[in-house]
């Protein structure tokens, strides 16, 4: 089997440079977004109630404007987008490094998350077209090459922090800056999707319902073709839980740590755990995966796994009691066993579903709307991803009060279950079956 380079090097140069840019552009943010809030309820001492408003309109810029980026994507190319996300990304960093009141603030902030907005979905358009046949194992090479990232850009943050916030926000922007310029450059133009009918049946075809609408036509009509596919939204109303258990990474487990732990350095483990399997593992999981099971398969295993991530918490949480855990010892170490083992599970579970995810959307998009579908899912997936927060906190505190510690843990693992089930259903009544315009096309 190959490895994760090895994977990358079989694909063609557009898609190459694409894996290069997901990895800086989340390099240059997780330089900076983890340390965002420190900088602003010390350095510049906002009360917590405004760090939470800074921070919330990030994510809502880019949550809430998806849909917009991903039809601007299918309407004025792919490239386009991802040059002037990158470049709208520098201006917001390096404004970051200068802002000292609030409104400045906040125009950072709603900047950084609307050049997400405009990039992501361009991004994973691209991708899937550039792809072809290939979007499974290009978005699995795709999610590592993210994963390092993720991986490396806290470290170079905090190596950078140490000296000053300032000087992170001035190397985040000037990466982006280089990017945007490599990207002009070296990413290859691309030729306008072709004309057609309802549906838009091109590389990747469509999946018979819905679809109506195209790049050729206005963006309210694109956007009511979308809503008015069912089968993709019955796809994305089964997945959304998947997004709430995934994040409870940076909700419900770091919580969880410092309560038990009473440190931060359970936290950074559970990260680089998911980080380091998830860069090691990604490639051969996939073409394991690939082998054995059709993409809704794999995604309602993955569901499976996803859901059963939390039953070590559970099993240990009436044990966790409420004190917590001295630091120092051997103590600590057993005492985030449920913890590591959650993230392991969690990351298998991800490796798995992600890049038949990911090819799914990209068939229902078919060639014309890709980036539009990109959008819409996302968009669907930030507001399960809110809602389901709030009622992540609220078991988590209810578990506590009612001396029921397991019950937000089961909650979640019937969540990832009932997903599993739901995008099985999908599966055995055809919805999620690809039209037979994109099996000739892909063939």
């Amino acid at each position: 089997m190959r490895s994760t380079l090895a994977l990358a090097r079989s694909f063609d140069r557009p898609v190459r440079l694409l894996l290069v840019n997901q990895l800086t552009i989340n390099t240059g943010f997780y330089m900076l977004m983890p340390y965002l809030a420190g900088h602003l309820s010390g350095t510049l001492a906002l009360p917590a109630a405004l760090v939470g408003l800074v921070l919330g309109i990030r994510n809502l810029s880019q949550q809430g404007m998806f849909l917009v980026g991903g039809t601007l994507a299918d309407r004025l190319g792919h490239k386009p987008m991802i040059v002037a996300g990158c470049g709208l990304r520098t201006v917001a960093f390096l404004l970051l490094a200068v802002a000292g009141s609030l409104p400045a603030l906040v125009i950072a902030s709603a900047l950084t998350g609307f050049a997400g907005a405009l990039f992501n979905p361009a991004v994973r358009a691209y991708l899937a077209r550039e792809a072809g046949a290939r979007k499974v194992e290009a978005f699995a090479v795709f999610n590592a090459f993210s994963q390092v990232g993720i991986l490396i850009g806290p470290l170079v943050g905090l190596l950078l922090n140490a000296v000053a916030f300032r000087l992170v926000c001035l190397v985040a922007g000037v990466m982006f800056a280089a990017l945007t310029v490599a990207q002009m450059r070296a990413l290859p133009g691309e030729s306008p999707p072709e004309a057609g009918g309802a549906g838009g049946a091109g590389e990747d075809g469509e999946n018979g319902e819905g679809g109506e609408g195209g790049a050729g036509r206005g963006v309210p009509p694109a956007w009511r073709g979308v809503a008015g596919d069912r089968p993709f939204l019955l796809f994305s109303l089964a997945m959304a839980g998947s997004y709430v258990l995934n994040f409870q990474v940076y909700l419900g487990l770091p919580l969880e740590v410092r309560r038990v732990t009473g440190g931060e350095l359970g936290i950074t483990l559970v990260f680089a755990v998911s980080a380091v399997m998830t860069i090691a593992g990604q490639a051969r999981l996939t073409a394991w995966a690939t082998r054995r099971w059709r993409p809704p398969q794999a995604i309602a295993r993955g569901l499976v796994v996803m859901g059963l991530a939390f039953v070590p918490l559970a099993l240990a949480a009436p044990w966790a009691g409420t004190a917590v855990v001295p630091s120092g010892g051997v103590t600590p170490v057993l005492a985030l066993v449920p913890f590591l083992g959650a993230a392991v599970l969690l990351s298998v579970a991800t490796m798995i579903i992600y890049p038949f995810e990911m090819a799914t959307i990209a068939t229902f998009g078919g060639r014309r709307m890709v980036g539009t579908y990109y959008g819409f899912y996302s968009t669907l997936a930030g507001v399960g991803v809110a809602g389901g927060n709030l009622l992540t906190g609220w078991a988590l505190d209810l578990g506590a009060r009612a001396g029921l510690p397991a019950l937000p843990w089961l909650a979640l693992t019937l969540i990832g279950l009932g997903c599993a089930v739901a995008v099985a259903v999908l599966d055995r009544s055809g919805r999620l079956a690809p039209s037979p315009e994109a099996t000739r096309a892909t063939a």
